[in-house]
This record gives structure tokens, C-alpha cells and sequence, in this order.
């Protein structure tokens, strides 16, 4: 077997529970460990991959440290280092594999090493044994380098579609370039198998966005990038137009659109109380889907008399639903079922960008979320059980990712039990729906569907609410959270779960003209980009 170099250390100490302990090789520097490197420990039978979670300093005797050499008295620390003075470094091994099976699949961590293992920086070859290698796998898509490292960290997306995904991180960490990223990684990697849907509350994955903090700097958006394969429904064409493109789908709901299960989750944002949330039913009750029409319009005390209900619940009611006074929002329908439209789109494997333009109030965002996700999962449902019925292949339907920002609004303990969000988390993935949850308050989301989170995307998190709720349902989080806290604020990331055979530190792979090439056939040519931005401001303009 190929010898290695670049030796860290030796193991000293430690437990299958608690992780392991080496001692600094002292010809290395301690500085040049980071929480989160990716490391080997050869032991005698297995080779073990791990992550260092922490360092720490150390001493032989305690009076060193009492009495510690001046400055000036460089041969006495020479002397010191290494063996009076020297450096732990905490391991957590998470697989491991037999040294004399290279081929061999490598397997979740039952046993250590011995005392004196080796350990050692890991090489390419490592990298692209455990985490794939995007050229010799089509569902393999590189997301970013370990640290101190140049070798490609792929997600594996056959797994990372099986189950709801979340990308966590404080404000300014870079969660929309990464979420670009995984996107952009599913239309160019399983294109024709899953098809994605886009709740853009901040216009940043149509046509094209700002670089944050770049001073005037833009970067493509998907529309830009994948042409056809990528529709733009606009809430605000207008708004759409001035960003220097149109809409493939101008978005009008109507008042039959909504239902009470759309507003009974906006409780907190319309300050209702339960009464009105159940008088709406009586009015349901009477008026089907002219309900809110029918409240909007009556004299409440003649109302209240005819279903039933308290006439103050009801006024209450009233004046909050009128706060729901958008453009897209219409008495009655105006052209085609929008939502019957995106579903065609869906069908046809055309990915969604549903822009808000200027109406980016958290009331518009969640109360259009959950008109749109209630009718596709009522869609996906019946598709199923139809799939099921006739067992035919073309009836089976296409996987269908949904990202959604702001996520810990729908998905919050009381929100979590009335949206449809939350049975999307909870059960949706055997109707073949699944949720890339996008938030910085992962603490706010309901630790059931926290648990149910497949593979996560963490950038940097300060509060030590959402540390331990980011972490929730993951074994060995004390050393996972001294590496979260090590992160730098931008580019870099701890990914985990289904669709990584370990936790690794990223630096994250840039959004930039290299990536774009990276994509091949699937990008926009210049010409092409020219005749669709041609097309467009001829849209705009009327010439």
C-alpha cells in the first residue's frame, strides 16, 4: 500500500463515544490545524476518515507553565517544544475501512484505533473515495473544497432529493450563492428526474442578482443560465421588466383561490384569534368558494344571524382579511388558473422561479406559499395514488423540489401542524415532493421536522439556540458544534447527513464565469444570452 506523507501525529487517547486525542507531531505547527480539516488515522487494520473538532495546548509539568521562557530565550522554548511543551488535537473518526479491501464501501465507525495510530492529512484520492467524484457519477455535483484543500466535495443529489434538505446560516453567510449552488446542481445533474419549484421572495434566482457586498456586481440566475428549462412566474411583471427581463407567467389569484387553511396559519401575522379562524368555517360552511368574497362584502350583523357565528369574531375577521389588498389578488379570476398553469410547467419538467417582485412582505409570502404548496400536494397526492393504482411508469410522478425562504414561519411548532409545509416534511417524500428549506433561525423550526431533515447546509451561527437546533437528531454534536462555531462568516459551510457519507468543512464552491463554463451545454450561449435579452427589452419597450 502506498505510503503516506505529511503526518499530523499519534493517537494518545480516547473512546468510540467521546472521539480520540493525538499528540502534534512537534516538527508541525499548531497553527496550521483547523477545526473542520479532514484527516486519516492509519490504524492496524482499518484506515479511519475523520474531522479535527478542537486544539488545545498542553504542558509536561505544570511549573513550565508557571515559569514559562522569556521572549528573548528562544533556545530554551526550542528545547520545551515537543515534549515539555506541546499540542492536543481532538478527533472524531465518523467512517472507517479495511486497509487490506481498498474497493471496499467504507462503513459508519465501530471501533478505534490503537494507541500511537498515525494520523495524517488526507489526500485527493480520499476525498473522491468517500465523497464521489462528479466526472465518473452523474448524480454526483461538486459543491466545495475541504480546507486546505483544492479537491472537489460532491453531494450525492440521487440521495439528497429522497428527503427535505435545509441550509441554514446567519444573515450575510452567503445561503442564497449556496442554495444557487444545489440548485443549479439539480437542473444541470438530474434535469428530466426532479424539477424544482422557487418561492424567490427577494428576486435573487430568476434572471440575475447582486453580489452581496459587491459594490454593483451581478451574477446569473437560473433563468440566465438553464434558458427554457427555467420558467419565470411573476407576481409583478413590471417589477420583472425593470430587472431586465419578462415573465414567462404573469401570476393573478383570485378570492376562490384562498381557503381557510391559507389564512389559519397567518394567525400571528394578522394577529387573528382562534374564534375567527372558526367563524370563517361557518361562512365556509354557507358560501363554499365565495367564502371570502361573501365576508368581504356583507353587513357582519346580517352575516353573523345567517351562519351562526359571534358578530364581533366575524367583524374582527373581516377587517384583518382586508389587509390582503395585493394586485395579483382579484375578485374574480382573471385568464387561466395559474396554478393549474404551474402544474403543467411541473409536469413537463420545466423548473419555477416564482418571483414576488416589490411585494415582499413576510403576509404575501406566506399566504401565496400556501395557496400554491396546498394545491400541489392535493395534486400529488392523487397522482400517486394513481401511480400506485395502475403501477404504470408514466404515471408516476416527477420529484418535485419546493424551496421556500423564511422557513421557520411555516414550519414553527404551531405552524408545522396547519400547513401544508409541515406534512410536506413530515410524509410528502412517498408522494414524491420534498422541501430545501432556506433560514437563519433554525431554533424556530419545530424539532420534529428538524429531525426529518435530510442533508444540511450550515454556514456560520452564532446564537446557541440555533446551534443545538441545527444539530438536532445528529450523533456526536459536541465536537460538530465547536467546528459550526469555527466557521468563517462567508464561504465556508459544515455539511452533513443523507446525501455526505460524513460531516466535512467546505469553502464553498464560487458562483462565477468558471462555474457557468463548468456547466457546459447547459448555459446560455453569448449569442443565445444576446437574443433573449434582444427578445426582452423588445418586451419591455413595445419595439
Amino acid at each position: 500500500m502506498e505510503e503516506r506523507e505529511h503526518l499530523l501525529g499519534v493517537v494518545t487517547k480516547g473512546s468510540l463515544t467521546e472521539g480520540l486525542e493525538m499528540k502534534l507531531n512537534p516538527a508541525g505547527s499548531v497553527e496550521d490545524l483547523k477545526a473542520g480539516k479532514f484527516v486519516v488515522i492509519q490504524g492496524q487494520k482499518h484506515d479511519f476518515f475523520g474531522l479535527i473538532t478542537d486544539v488545545k495546548l498542553d504542558a509536561s509539568h505544570p511549573h513550565i507553565l508557571v515559569h514559562p521562557p522569556e521572549e528573548e530565550e528562544a533556545l530554551w522554548r526550542e528545547v520545551l517544544a515537543g515534549d515539555g511543551t506541546y499540542a492536543t488535537v481532538a478527533l472524531r473518526p465518523m467512517l472507517m475501512l479495511p486497509r487490506e479491501e481498498p474497493e471496499a464501501e467504507p462503513q459508519p465507525v465501530k471501533t478505534i484505533p490503537g494507541h500511537f495510530a498515525p494520523v495524517f492529512e488526507a489526500r485527493e484520492g480520499d476525498v473522491n473515495r468517500i465523497f464521489g467524484d462528479e466526472r465518473a457519477s452523474p448524480s454526483h455535483f461538486y459543491i466545495g473544497q475541504p480546507l486546505d484543500m483544492e479537491t472537489p466535495v460532491c453531494l450525492d443529489l440521487e440521495r439528497f432529493v429522497e428527503r427535505s434538505n435545509g441550509i441554514f446560516g446567519k444573515t450575510g453567510t452567503g445561503k442564497t450563492f449556496l442554495t444557487r449552488l444545489v440548485l443549479s446542481g439539480l437542473i444541470h445533474r438530474k434535469h428530466g428526474e426532479v424539477v424544482n419549484l422557487i418561492f424567490d421572495m427577494h428576486n435573487e434566482y430568476g434572471w440575475s442578482a447582486q453580489v452581496e457586498g459587491g459594490r454593483g456586481a451581478f451574477v446569473k440566475g437560473l433563468k440566465q443560465l438553464f434558458g427554457s428549462r427555467v420558467a419565470i412566474f411573476s407576481l409583478n411583471p413590471e417589477s420583472t421588466h425593470r430587472r431586465g427581463t419578462k415573465p414567462d407567467v404573469e401570476v393573478h389569484l383570485a378570492y376562490e383561490d384562498i381557503h381557510v387553511e391559507d389564512i389559519a396559519p397567518l394567525q400571528d401575522e394578522l394577529r387573528l384569534n382562534v374564534t375567527a379562524v372558526e367563524s370563517a368555517y361557518a361562512v365556509v360552511a354557507r358560501y363554499g368558494k365565495e367564502w371570502l368574497q361573501a365576508l368581504l362584502e356583507a353587513d357582519i350583523k346580517e352575516l353573523a344571524e345567517e351562519v351562526r357565528a359571534h358578530p364581533e369574531s366575524l367583524s374582527a375577521l373581516q377587517r384583518k382579511l382586508r389587509l390582503l389588498k395585493f394586485p395579483f389578488l382579484h375578485r374574480e379570476r382573471k385568464g387561466p388558473d395559474v396554478i393549474q398553469t404551474m402544474m403543467e410547467h411541473i409536469q413537463r419538467g420545466t423548473h419555477i422561479v416564482l418571483e414576488f417582485g416589490p411585494q415582499t412582505s413576510l403576509l404575501c409570502y406566506l399566504l401565496v406559499a400556501n395557496i400554491i404548496t396546498r394545491r400541489i400536494h392535493e395534486s400529488y397526492v392523487r397522482q400517486t395514488e394513481r401511480y400506485q393504482a395502475t403501477q404504470n411508469p408514466a404515471d408516476r410522478p416527477r420529484h418535485l423540489v419546493i424551496t421556500i425562504e423564511e422557513a421557520h414561519k411555516f414550519l414553527s411548532p404551531a405552524a408545522a401542524r396547519q400547513t401544508t409545509f409541515g406534512t410536506i416534511a413530515r410524509e410528502m417524500r412517498k408522494y414524491y415532493v420534498t422541501l430545501l428549506i432556506i433560514d437563519q433561525r433554525p431554533s424556530g423550526i419545530d424539532d420534529e421536522i428538524l429531525s426529518q431533515i435530510g442533508t444540511r447546509i450550515i454556514a456560520q451561527l452564532n446564537d446557541e439556540k440555533d446551534l443545538q437546533a441545527v444539530l438536532t437528531g445528529t450523533s456526536g454534536t459536541s465536537g460538530l458544534r465547536s467546528v459550526l462555531a469555527s466557521l468563517d462568516s462567508r464561504q465556508q459551510a459544515l455539511v452533513l447527513g443523507h446525501a455526505v457519507p460524513m460531516p466535512v468543512v467546505i469553502r464553498t464552491r464560487n458562483y462565477d464565469e468558471e462555474f457557468y463554463a463548468a456547466l457546459g451545454a447547459s448555459a446560455l450561449t453569448l449569442e443565445e444570452e444576446q437574443a433573449q435579452l434582444e427578445s426582452d427589452l423588445a418586451a419591455v419597450f413595445g419595439t
